[in-house]
Formats: structure tokens, C-alpha cells, sequence
């Protein structure tokens, strides 16, 4: 005997299957990050697809799920009446139709600006609020909130409300023991990231601390150039089977010239670079889409 299912039967499914997936997508790349999977490499697209849309947009932050970028890196500024929105500059004139302090701003004002893209035009774009962001991203990717250690008493309860605290990557350069202090009780939920300027005369004293006190699960490093490149080296096999490698290749003297320009022109000396002689396994790029072909030719990415 047939039985009759319901319209709003079958939406209630599909719905709740959909969610499913989506929240399954963000558990396995936080697993993927938490477990030291070495085996493919993750993609971060900075500030969103910037080249699509404008940065810190929601529409880039879409188009950047939907070409399979696994984590969005966000910026945070906070308005007049402490909301958080999604933005890099403190100021308003390079990224949207306003003039002044972001800090000078009440939400409700922001939200009669227009978003300007990376040529400086207006588009129909609005200012996202950091509750907003997290919604598009909600389930589909993980999420770096950079400066979010300037605000992380605002910030965290917008990710309880979001139901998105793990998704969060938060990054920062605070020795080990006071990143323990701040933050401790969060860090079974966000994920914290040291950042080591490995150039700098405290980065073997910071390394140290943060294996033995926090022990995080990846460690984003940034050098100048490749005379500086034998710490990198020892570091890649330090954290070997412990922490993966996280590189920036949006200028040169992040990932010792071995960026985005040169990878336009030769991505192996660029990206694959990075992956093969210093270990990476986490870029973040501002040529996502580049990173993720030249990835899936590798078979690094799936």
C-alpha cells in the first residue's frame, strides 16, 4: 500500500539533510586540522574572493564556498555602538562610500554605505555584520577572524548565538602561557593559531613555549626571504606528525618571495615551493582559484 508523504514532509527532509551535509563539510576540515592530515592541502582565500566581490563581503564569502575554498579569512572592526562588523580598514574611505572612523559610526549609519570593490567602485554591496558573515559561512567553512583577540569578549557570544565557535580560527602572536590565560577555557572550541615571525630574535624562545604549553594544532610562520630559510627547514621538522604549517602567499616578504605574483607566472615555484621544501599544508591566498587548480593537479586537494 502507498503511502502519501506531505509537501512539507519532504521539505523538512531535505532541509534537514542539506544542514547535515553542510555541518558535516566544516567538522571534517576542523577534524582535518585537529588531526594533522598532511595528505591534502587546505585553502584559505584572504578576506574572501576580493576579486569577485568586495572583500569582507558576503557575496565573497559565498563565492569563495562555492569554488571550494576551505577557510575564510575575516576582518573585525567595531562600530560606535559595539557592533562587530566585517572589515579590514579602521577607516572607511578605501572600502566603501564613507569618510571617517569606523569607530565613529553607529551600525544603523553603516548600513546606508555601499561596499567598493577592489578598483575602488561602488557596488550595491552592504557592510556585513560579523553575525551575518557567520550565517553565510555557517556549516560550509571554516573561518579566520584575524584581530579577533582585540575583541574576543564581543566576539565570542556572537559565535554561541551563530551556533559557529567551531569553525573559528583565531590567530595571534601572544606567548604561549598568556594565550593559556585569556583564552584557555575557549580553546576546546575555537582553534587558536600562533603566528612566528621566524626572523625575529624571540621565535625559537616562542616556538618553545607554544609546543610545550599549547601544543596547537597548526602554526602559521612567515619569513622574509630565503636567506632565512634554515629555521623554516628545522621548524618543518619539529612539527613533523604534530602541527601543520600554515604560509601566506599574499606578498613577498610573508613566504620569502615565493607569493602570489611569482605563482601567476610559475606556481610550482611559488605554491609547490611552499608545500614540498617547507611543508605546508594550509595557504592562504589572494588567488584562490589558482591555488585550488594547480592543487587538484597535484591531487592535493580534493
Amino acid at each position: 500500500m502507498k503511502k502519501n508523504i506531505s509537501l512539507t514532509t519532504i521539505l523538512l527532509y531535505l532541509f534537514i539533510t542539506g544542514t547535515s551535509a553542510q555541518t558535516e563539510r566544516a567538522e571534517l576540515l576542523r577534524n582535518k586540522i585537529l588531526s594533522g592530515d598532511t595528505s591534502t592541502v587546505i585553502v584559505v582565500a584572504h578576506r574572501g574572493d576580493w576579486r569577485y566581490a568586495p572583500e569582507n563581503s558576503i557575496a565573497a564569502i559565498e563565492h569563495s564556498i562555492k569554488v571550494g575554498v576551505d577557510v575564510v579569512e575575516l576582518d573585525l572592526q567595531l562600530t560606535k555602538d559595539s557592533v562587530l562588523i566585517v572589515m579590514h580598514d579602521r577607516q572607511l574611505e578605501r572600502t566603501t562610500t564613507g569618510m571617517g572612523s569606523v569607530r565613529e559610526w553607529t551600525m544603523d549609519s553603516l548600513r546606508t554605505l555601499k561596499l567598493k570593490n577592489g578598483c575602488g567602485i561602488k557596488t550595491k554591496h552592504h557592510i556585513p555584520t560579523l553575525e551575518e558573515a557567520l550565517l553565510a559561512a555557517k556549516g560550509k567553512v571554516l573561518v579566520n577572524l584575524d584581530k579577533a583577540d582585540r575583541y574576543f569578549d564581543l566576539l565570542y557570544p556572537v559565535l554561541v548565538k551563530t551556533g559557529t565557535a567551531r569553525q573559528i580560527i583565531m590567530k595571534g602572536k601572544r606567548p604561549a602561557q598568556e594565550v593559556l590565560s585569556l583564552w584557555g577555557q575557549y580553546l576546546d572550541q575555537v582553534i587558536y593559531m600562533p603566528v612566528v615571525d621566524v626572523y625575529k630574535d624571540d621565535a625559537k624562545q616562542k616556538m618553545k613555549g607554544y609546543m610545550e604549553i599549547l601544543k596547537p594544532a597548526a602554526y602559521e610562520l612567515c619569513y622574509q626571504s630565503d636567506d632565512q630559510i634554515d629555521y623554516p627547514l628545522q621548524i618543518k621538522e619539529d612539527l613533523r606528525g604534530k602541527s601543520l604549517i600554515w604560509y601566506n602567499t599574499l606578498w613577498d616578504t610573508l613566504c620569502g618571495g615565493h607569493d602570489d605574483d611569482l605563482a601567476l607566472e610559475d606556481p610550482d615555484a611559488a605554491f609547490g615551493f611552499l608545500i614540498d621544501t617547507l611543508g605546508a599544508r594550509i595557504i592562504q591566498t589572494d588567488r584562490a582559484e589558482l591555488l585550488l587548480n594547480y592543487l587538484k593537479g597535484r591531487n592535493l586537494h580534493p
